[in-house]
């Protein structure tokens, strides 16, 4: 059994996925850009599903905060929230590629960020 390694970060914290738990779980894991708690469900024991559902949880609370406090702001907020909503979608797409892909790569500009451990 091979295993994937991935380097978080600036701070040398190695976090290391087999190969097996990548082919098993690689499409629940692109679902988690969908529905974020699916991988937590459907395999709770996958270090890879979790990754994931990580990354789509921060995605999807940076797209509620960001588009609740842009429709808040009159104007400039509203004008800049479909551009805001395209980043979302955009950066949704990225990490749905990635799981599917079988690859563990962080989401632009948020993706530093762990909740689920």
């Amino acid at each position: 059994m091979s295993e994937v390694d991935m380097k978080e970060g600036t701070g040398a914290q190695e976090e290391t996925f087999t190969q097996e738990d990548i082919d098993k779980n690689k499409t629940i894991a692109g679902l988690a850009y969908i529905i974020f708690f699916l991988p937590l469900i459907a395999c709770p024991d996958s270090r890879y599903g979790r990754f994931h559902a990580n990354q789509a949880l921060i995605l999807f609370i940076v797209g509620l905060a960001g588009s609740i406090i842009l429709s808040i702001i009159p104007i400039i907020g509203w004008i800049l929230l479909p551009f805001f909503s395209l980043a979302v979608f955009i950066f949704a797409i990225i990490g749905l590629i990635n799981g599917f892909g079988g690859k563990a790569k962080d989401l632009p500009l948020m993706g530093k960020i762990r909740i689920l451990k």
